[in-house]
């Protein structure tokens, strides 16, 4: 079994300078990271033991008791900032610059007289974000969301981790149903996510299963699965090594390994060698025997 590693993979900037940022700071047990850092639990788990506070995104501002708040990756609308210093805290913001391209994106279009169309999960923390300063929005997940919208024109954008293949469909059909009003697109979605993506296509042309490395909530990781699953190939999101499962690579012969952009280059190294070590101790393949002709 040979174990082949994608070309882009795991930590991008945004992450690895959020990640740096915290661990720098002097003193965690007075600041509260107001939901997750990243999508990565061993990353969570290490700010709990350095004495960071946590709090969900739904409980706002209301609910910091710390003199700090630090602002993760995902980023933060501008209202819910002004609300965290109006509250008297000191505002650490870790948001990732892509992530900030974004918001300026969507907040040149609404104070354009665009409607804003968000394409991305609803429920996600950085969509969240992106919505919470404008006037009129609507967010779509998939083609069968989109939907006639009351406006002359139309701004669309992008989560940042929007996979790539899903945007054109999605951004047809909401051309299809808003026939003669104005649409602009603006591309919000991240070169990492884009270059991890495109890494993995070439990755799954050479192997016959899948590995992915990242958090179970992370999104883009969740993308990179998905990816191989539409091709038909056995493809596994795990978070760490102790999560393989030897039978899954019964019948492999070419193994593919990715990671999403939260996690850590020492989980991605450790998946590896346990993959490697898999290899080792799996039976040769047994071929057919082959009748040779006989040479008179």
């Amino acid at each position: 079994m040979k174990v082949i590693r994608a070309e882009a993979m795991g930590l991008c900037f945004g992450v690895r300078d959020a990640l740096d940022l915290a661990r720098r700071l002097p003193a965690p047990n007075e600041v509260t990271i107001l939901g997750e850092l990243v999508h990565n639990e061993l990353v969570l788990e290490e700010l709990d033991g350095r004495g960071f506070l946590s709090i969900s995104e739904g409980h706002g501002a209301e609910g910091v008791g710390s003199p700090e708040v630090l602002v993760t990756a995902h980023g933060m609308s501008q209202k819910e900032k002004h609300s965290i210093r109006a509250r008297g805290k000191d505002l650490i913001d870790s948001t990732c610059p892509l992530v900030e391209r974004a918001h300026q994106a969507a907040v040149r279009l609404d104070r354009e007289g665009y409607h804003v169309v968000v394409v991305g999960r609803h429920d996600h923390v950085e969509v969240k974000g992106l919505t919470g300063d404008l006037s009129r929005f609507t967010v779509v997940s998939c083609p069968e969301e989109a939907q006639k919208i009351s406006a002359s024109k139309l701004g669309i954008i992008f989560q940042t981790t929007t996979r790539p293949k899903d945007a054109e469909p999605i951004v047809d059909a909401i051309k299809q149903v808003n026939l003669g009003i104005e649409v602009k697109v603006v591309d919000t979605i991240c070169q990492p996510t884009k270059d991890r993506q495109h890494a993995i296509e070439d990755l799954l042309t050479q192997i016959d299963t899948l590995v992915v490395v990242g958090g179970a909530h992370s999104n883009n990781t969740h993308q990179l699965t998905r990816l191989g699953l539409e091709r038909g190939i056995p493809s596994y999101h795990i978070q760490s090594a102790k999560d393989l499962r030897v039978e899954w690579f019964k019948n492999s012969q070419f193994v593919g390994l990715s990671a999403g952009t939260s996690t850590l280059d020492t989980s991605i190294d450790e998946v590896h060698d346990a993959l490697l070590k898999i290899a080792r101790h799996k039976s040769p393949p047994m071929y057919p025997s082959v009748s040779l002709p006989t040479i008179s």
